[in-house]
């Protein structure tokens, strides 16, 4: 049932528990797009949980602010919830096959993992430009609250430049002319909506380490490149160890959602710009890995981190041996 369609509001909106029996019959799935367009529609999927127990109700939407705002309250502790991504490196090799996804690399480190964008290989550009244009401008700009859209979309622009890099909200401030809470805001509400998102530094209050450091990633590397309008060949980039950074974080924290491992994700640096690009932190264990786009660039672990936390596990993630990590 499509949220959207007049008739499905006319038919969800407020109705009784025999409505709900006449609308999904025999049924035991149903499923609610678009859900909160849909007035009060939390009460209605608390009826259903309450008292159509046979039944399986997906609540889903492309708005997270709407959606969590109008389910969140009546279905305390009746619901789960799921961050469903853009398309994965595993899910995309298992629907062709390996060899031919790893070959795929350069073109998803431009144009990202949109459904409509690997469906259609050939229109990418226009419907990046589209997709960016339409979905931000829905879920973000007209969403009450915003009052300076413009600068949002600036600082997304901003943002876009900067993947990969430690945020400087006093440096977006000025260059913006709005107030550090003002930035705050804006990137939670870009979080909310799963344009971007910050990784934190890892710290256990050490004098040395960078405590309050945030770095920015994008959660599709096409609608970063739509904004910025670069579709250059990977290979012509001088972003492309930014890119393929963003992309090995962008794949680990999707199999993280989706096997439910619940592990957390940091980078590391210390004063004298020491750095680890990723530190996975589950039952107190550290796994630390650098993201290198060049295969004969060397890494190991830094002496500055072991001399505090011990040896940790440690591996280096490359465009040779990339698909062994996030299968």
């Amino acid at each position: 049932m499509d949220g959207e369609n007049a008739d499905v509001q006319l038919l969800l909106k407020n109705p009784n528990m025999e409505r709900l029996k006449q609308i999904t019959t025999n049924h035991k799935v149903i499923v609610i797009d678009e859900a909160q367009k849909i007035d009060n529609i939390g009460s209605t999927l608390k009826l259903f949980a309450d008292y159509l127990k046979d039944k399986q109700v997906i609540a889903s939407g492309s708005s997270a602010f709407e959606l969590r705002n109008t389910l969140n309250e009546p279905l305390t502790g009746r619901k789960f919830e799921y961050d469903l991504f853009p398309l994965s490196f595993s899910e995309m090799a298992a629907h062709t096959n390996l060899l031919e996804e790893i070959r795929a690399l350069p073109q998803r480190l431009v144009y990202g993992y949109y459904p409509e964008i690997v469906t259609n290989p050939n229109d990418t550009e226009r419907l990046l430009r589209f997709l960016s244009d339409s979905y931000l401008y829905k879920d973000i700009f007209l969403f009450k609250g915003i009052k300076k859209p413009e600068k949002m979309l600036e600082l997304l622009k901003l943002l876009a430049w900067q993947i990969g890099s430690e945020l400087n909200v006093n440096e977006l401030s000025k260059t913006l002319k709005i107030d550090n809470q003002t930035i705050e805001t804006y990137i939670s509400m870009l979080e909310m909506a799963f344009v971007v998102y910050r990784l934190p530094a890892y710290s256990t209050n050490h004098r040395s380490e960078l405590k309050k450091s945030k770095k920015i990633y994008f959660n599709d590397l096409g609608i970063r490149n739509a904004l910025i309008n670069d579709f250059r060949f990977i290979e012509s980039r001088n972003d492309a160890g930014a890119l393929f950074e963003n992309f090995i974080i962008n794949e680990m924290r999707k199999q993280n959602e989706y096997r439910q491992i619940y592990a957390n994700f940091y980078f590391w640096r210390n004063i004298e710009q020491r750095e680890i690009d990723l530190i996975i932190e589950k039952n107190n264990r550290l796994e630390t890995i650098e993201i290198k786009w060049n295969p004969n660039k060397k890494a190991s672990l830094t002496k500055a981190f072991s001399n505090i936390y011990g040896d940790c596990s440690f591996k280096v993630i490359n465009r040779e041996n990339f698909f062994e990590h996030i299968l």
